[in-house]
């Protein structure tokens, strides 16, 4: 008997019965997807306890400095903009689940490294820096095929269900990575928190080495150069017009919104007299937790018809939320307007991937996916544009401005590119080039 099957045999938990399954859950029933959903959340936790862990480091070292904070944010995402399109090439042409393993074991290292500097005292805030961009190396190189990997698991018609729970685990690892990291700064300090972030690795990568690789689409193009690859992602994303609108929105989001997270420990500092802790922990999850409760709600909806417009609309509710973040003076209230940013973003991120995974054709989605990591590559820009701006101005005032110049800036695309509000099936048929408009 193998690994999985031994492993599937034992709790029944990880086994739920097919028949007491809410619709909500339906990807569950999918045993791939049983151990590929644990795999990617505690990856997730592990990733946001580390990035908190590292901000309020550098927070600490330096005295409250909003660019060097902004720094960990912004060397842990430009590995996205310089390697996402390279991560989706290897989507396509290497087996998705050893990708997320080699990943994985990068990111172990990386975190383990970190822990014998904060181990033996020897740990500086400029240590921060090297270790995330190894991180984010780790992000760009799978995350192509950590979206793709969920396409092959549950098929077309489970997939708009499968990525909203997997939006789930990743949102609700926003909270609990933060609310963790600050529980255990409170009780141990941030050298002794930090150590749970290599222990998360090595249960995801646990999950990873009991599953099995699903069967793929389409075989991977391993005759062409991975340049040729390349532009023909860049190619395939001209002749698409509602995956070139996902594209542009996502390079927004990440420009103008995602940035306000490299302030908030600033502003929980500096203006809402919050220390690094369990506070500051709640305040820099609570996004995450109202991601949670609009991911479960997708996932319940079955069959959405207009994919596109949740995506504008999450994305217009996370960019008003952001701009009301700004102009608080309150924690609690400060808590709620996060709580409700994230309830907007979980439209964006989980239509984000939904909508190129549904358009792209089997040979070509690795690469679209590539593409949109290129895109979420646009953070670390944001992160830096909003550290400087926040020296000149306060942190509040650089957030407000990056909120309004979003919104303006979203409505617009909006208006221009009316195939990202169509419906998913018939946009899809007039745009989608190449073989298999719906990618099935």
């Amino acid at each position: 008997m193998g690994l999985e099957s031994r492993f599937m045999s034992l709790p029944s938990y990880l086994r739920p019965s097919h028949a007491k399954l809410p619709p909500t859950l339906d990807a569950f029933r999918n045993p791939g997807f049983r151990l590929l959903w644990p795999a990617n959340y505690f990856s997730y936790v592990s990733r946001w306890m580390q990035m908190a862990l590292l901000m309020w480091l550098v927070l600490d070292l330096t005295d409250s400095s909003p660019s060097r904070v902004a720094l960990v944010g912004f060397f842990g995402m430009i590995p996205l903009l310089v390697f996402g399109a390279l991560g989706g090439v290897i989507a396509d042409r290497a087996d998705r689940r050893k990708v997320l393993l080699m990943s994985q074991l990068l990111n172990l290292v990386a975190s383990l490294v970190m822990s014998a500097l904060l181990l033996f005292d020897l740990a500086q805030f400029w240590h921060a820096y090297p270790i995330m961009l190894v991180s984010g190396l780790g992000w760009a190189l799978d995350m192509p095929s950590r979206r793709a990997i969920v396409r092959d698991s549950v098929g077309y018609s489970g997939v708009t269900n499968a990525m909203a729970l997997d939006s789930v685990g990743m949102h609700s690892s926003r909270m609990t990575g933060p609310i963790l990291a600050g529980g255990l700064t409170a009780l141990v300090g941030v050298e002794g928190a930090y150590f749970s972030v290599p222990a998360l690795y090595l249960v995801a990568i646990a999950f990873l080495t009991i599953m099995k690789s699903p069967p793929r689409g389409a075989p991977a193009p391993q005759a062409a150069s991975i340049v040729k690859n390349l532009l023909e992602g860049f190619a395939y994303l001209r002749a698409s017009r509602i995956i070139l609108a996902t594209v542009i929105i996502t390079v927004l989001m990440n420009l103008l919104l995602f940035p306000y997270m490299q302030m908030v420990p600033v502003i929980a500092r500096e203006t809402l007299g919050v220390v690094p802790g369990l506070r500051m922990g709640m305040m820099m999850g609570a996004d995450g937790l109202g991601a949670i409760v609009g991911s479960m709600a997708i996932a319940s909806f079955g069959q959405l018809k207009y994919h596109g417009r949740v995506y504008v609309a999450g994305s217009l509710i996370g960019l008003c939320m952001v701009l009301l973040f700004a102009a608080s003076q309150w924690f609690w209230v400060s808590l709620l307007v996060l709580t409700l940013l994230g309830l907007g973003t979980a439209g964006f991120g989980t239509m984000q991937s939904t909508i190129v995974v549904i358009s792209a054709s089997d040979e070509m989605r690795g690469r679209a996916l590539g593409v949109i990591s290129i895109a979420i590559g646009a953070g670390p820009i944001g992160a830096l544009l909003i550290g400087v701006l926040a020296e000149l101005l306060s942190p509040a005032a650089a957030i407000a401005v990056f909120a309004v110049l979003g919104i303006v800036s979203l409505l617009t695309v909006s208006a221009l590119m009316p195939e990202i509000r169509a419906r998913m099936g018939q946009s899809v048929e007039r745009s989608a080039p190449g073989s298999g408009a719906s990618g099935s």
